[in-house]
């Protein structure tokens, strides 16, 4: 197996963990909301403070993932197809 190959391998694990970190906030989000729905005292909802930055950090750490997966996955396809196995 080449180097080209590891790469695009490694590639599509970030977009594997990339989606599974977006799907995971998207989760903790609907959760943490439908916990705020719970309280009597709305202001926390209007509001949103304090601020819990954990779902929004997993979003964002997952779209990252998913585009460097993306672009890696790439370069190793391309890369692999180019030089060969």
């Amino acid at each position: 197996m080449s180097e080209w190959a590891i790469l695009a391998i490694a590639g599509g694990v970030f977009i594997i963990l990339g989606i599974a970190s977006v799907l995971w906030g998207r989760q903790e989000q609907k959760k943490m909301d439908e916990a705020l729905t719970t309280h009597t005292d709305v202001r926390e909802f209007i509001s949103h403070w304090p601020e819990r930055p954990q779902p929004g950090a997993l979003k964002a750490g997952g779209w990252i993932a998913l585009s460097l997966g993306i672009l890696m996955a790439i370069i190793g396809l391309i890369a692999w197809a180019i030089v060969g196995s």
